[in-house]
């Protein structure tokens, strides 16, 4: 079973008697991450709605957290699988340990939300609050209730007549405790709130107010139950087990798929969120009837489900959202007249997202679906987001008679639906559709193009670090890697021969995949440096990652602090490692970014014995990070960079800017807890440095008339 397995295997056993010292737990290093995310709710530097922003944003992390991770332990100890952490805990004393942290950030959320509630109503930003529903407003809203809400939602009453509803995951409802007034008798009542109603209302007027779907079928509830007097009300929130098991044996995996989407909405309730001070009666009911047993109960003080607040965020206020940024289009494709194929012959080039436009990458499909040279498309496409450039480009390859083939991922967690339809859509398009393996994702991003020249066939690539979703590349940042190098083009072309026909490539000329090799060669790369530093050479690690919770692939960083390697790793999110431990770790430097845009992109560079960085420097982009479902588990890809200014970009541009950014800059501790940066003399925002400095390899000959500055590791960066 795929999923489980899968959770089970990242939280790896470790046999250490000291575990607990040389490692931080998976999941309370993620609660730390949002704890980060969280923190940027309360930064006064951001405008009020970015601040709101984050909070709703470390609210829809925990519910996944919630419904995969939680859930996952949950059901490993109905299971009775006792396996521990790579940090030793049992799954039990795991949960107890992310009760403990959850209910605290969900308190600090809470917390949060009250005090950018008063700014925003200082700013003029009204959210649910009585006192601004003055009688227009207030007519409005009745009207509004009236012909918008109420034919829509339905009042059950909870007796033995009418059994109790089935709340969907995700479901939000409200329980009322009534009254009849004829004969006094008590009554409880559920309103389940249609998840097609947008959370908040906006009252019409310059003034901005806002009122919460649930604050207006409260206020109005007795046109719901005229002739009941209420008594009481209160919202409630759940959360279900949402993570798809899908046996190996499966037949037909898109139709075992479509039923596990089907079971995913009825799962085990994992978490039940309450507003205070509900009616006890109403909230025993709640209890028994949704079987909350191993199910966390959570009491919200001010508002229920604090992801809702994004619905506030649209608000149209400039000055209180970051300036507006309008993404470079690289000069090298103008060079060329916008043609992509000529550009990337001349030599490889990188994009940056979301610094550098998209468009680059939809232009690069959008020509090859048009070009008459070009006889055949293969792409891989594991989040495209619900309307997708990249996906109208395949389609019309199609149409115009290329031969086009796409790997679509099903197993995309929570974009399983929105790629079963790109699947049809493409099928019926003419186009190839491949769902690869059953038991590994491919979470590769590549994309290959081949077309007819004179000289013979030609093999364009495309190899990212992030997905082929247009949305996701505005906020997070990135690489597209472009190449006509001939040994990229037959490694590219073994890659997809592996996934849709199970070839596995006995060797490669550029690439590293997973499950094949990818870690055998980390593994060779840091063992490579344990014998420069071991033969008193430079020596050096710097790594750039989402998670870092390889058991393997963190004690080889340990072997080669204590071989004298000096390791830094920029690691936003899950972190394993300890840094800084004498003895153990004391030369590896740990740091999280959490600014603007999100860190998305994986770069791992090596100093290969000379002093890092250099032109010497092994550096590789890639779209695993180092944990074991990519190493392991997945299909995956890691890119070598040798062309001359393209490297120098990756390692000493972006890599090196990470590693000098102070202001939005968290470092770990030994004992695994973050710390924010404090102030510095010459503090560096890396995110407004790229906002403001063009990239290297995307300017070409534009490079002659403005320099790119130079940047430089200083003394004690971490």
């Amino acid at each position: 079973m795929a999923s489980q397995a899968e959770q089970i295997e990242d939280n790896e056993s470790a046999s250490e008697p000291d575990a607990a010292e040389r490692y931080v737990n998976r999941e309370l290093s993620w609660l730390a991450f949002n704890e980060r995310v969280l923190a940027e709710a309360s930064n006064e530097d951001y405008p009020l709605l970015e601040r709101l922003r984050f909070l709703s944003i470390s609210g829809s992390n925990l519910d996944e957290f919630m419904m995969i991770r939680v859930a996952g332990l949950i059901g490993q100890v109905q299971r009775g699988i006792g396996r521990t952490a790579i940090d030793g805990q049992t799954p039990s004393q795991q949960l107890a340990a992310i009760r403990e942290r959850v209910r605290a950030l969900n308190d600090e959320q809470q917390r949060v939300w009250v005090e950018l509630k008063d700014k925003l109503a200082e700013a003029g930003i009204h959210i649910a609050d009585e006192k601004r529903v003055e009688q227009t407003a207030y007519d409005w809203l009745r009207t509004y209730f009236v012909e918008e809400i109420a034919p829509i939602v339905t009042p059950q009453a909870i007796d033995p007549a009418h059994p109790f509803p089935f709340v969907m995951n995700g479901g939000t409802g409200i329980l009322f405790t009534l009254e009849r007034e004829s004969d006094g008798e008590a009554m409880i009542s559920m309103v389940l709130i249609p998840p097609a109603l947008a959370r908040f209302v906006r009252v019409p007027g310059e003034e901005a107010i806002y009122v919460s779907v649930e604050s207006l079928i409260k206020r109005f509830a007795d046109h719901l139950f005229p002739g009941f007097a209420i008594l009481g009300d209160g919202t409630f929130r759940v959360l279900r087990d949402s993570d798809i098991e899908i046996e190996e044996e499966a037949e037909d995996l898109v139709r075992t798929f479509r039923s596990a989407i089907q079971r995913r909405r009825r799962g085990q309730v994992i978490q039940l969120e309450l507003e205070a001070d509900m009616d006890e009666r109403a909230e025993q009911l709640l209890r028994d009837e949704l079987g909350v047993r191993d199910a966390m109960v959570l009491d919200s003080e001010q508002f229920v489900g604090i992801a809702g607040l994004a619905g506030v965020v649209d608000e149209d206020r400039t000055d209180l959202k970051f300036l507006p940024y309008t993404p470079r289009y690289p000069e090298r494709i103008r060079e060329h007249d916008g043609d992509c194929f000529s550009a990337i012959r001349a030599k490889d080039i990188v994009i940056h997202h979301p610094y550098e436009s998209f468009e680059v990458v939809v232009d690069f499909l959008l020509q090859a679906a048009s070009d008459p040279g070009v006889v055949a498309i293969k792409q891989t496409l594991y989040r495209a987001g619900n309307q997708s450039p990249v996906i109208a480009a395949l389609i019309a390859a199609a149409e115009n008679g290329k031969s086009v083939t796409a790997v679509v991922e099903i197993k995309a967690r929570f974009d399983e639906e929105q790629n079963l339809l790109w699947a049809s859509q493409l099928e019926r398009a003419g186009v190839q559709v491949i769902y690869g393996f059953v038991d590994w994702k491919t979470h590769a991003k590549v994309s290959m193009v081949v077309r007819r020249e004179e000289e013979g066939l030609r093999t364009y690539c495309h190899l990212g670090t992030g997905n082929y979703h247009p949305t996701n590349a505005k906020i997070y940042t990135d690489f597209s890697f472009f190449t006509a190098d001939p040994a990229f083009g037959r490694d590219v072309a073994k890659l997809f021969n592996f996934v849709t026909g199970y070839v596995e490539p006995r060797e490669t000329e550029r690439l590293s995949i997973s499950p094949i090799g990818l870690r055998a060669e980390l593994y060779r790369l840091i063992d490579a440096e344990i014998a420069h530093a071991e033969a008193g050479r430079p020596a050096a690690i710097w790594i750039k990652v989402n998670s870092l919770t390889d058991k393997g692939v963190i004690d080889r960083l340990y072997a080669a602090s204590q071989a004298g390697v000096d390791i830094r790793l920029v690691v936003r999110g899950i972190c394993s490692l300890r840094a800084g431990i004498p003895g153990l770790s004391e030369r590896i430097h740990v740091k999280s970014i959490i600014g603007r845009f999100l860190e998305h992109s994986r770069i791992y560079a090596f100093a290969n014995g000379h002093k890092m960085p250099s032109a010497h420097s092994l550096v590789y982009i890639a779209s695993a990070d180092c944990m074991s479902r990519n190493l392991d588990r997945r299909v995956e890809t890691l890119v070598p960079i040798t062309n001359r200014t393209v490297h120098d970009q990756v390692l000493q541009q972006v890599l090196l800017a990470n590693l000098l950014d102070t202001e939005q800059s968290w470092l770990q501790h030994p004992d695994g807890n973050y710390q924010r940066m404090g102030p510095v003399k010459k503090p560096f925002n890396c995110h407004r440095y790229f906002m403001t400095n063009p990239s290297l390899s995307g300017r070409g000959g534009a490079l002659k008339a403005g320099r790119v500055p130079k940047l430089a590791l200083r003394r004690g960066a971490r």
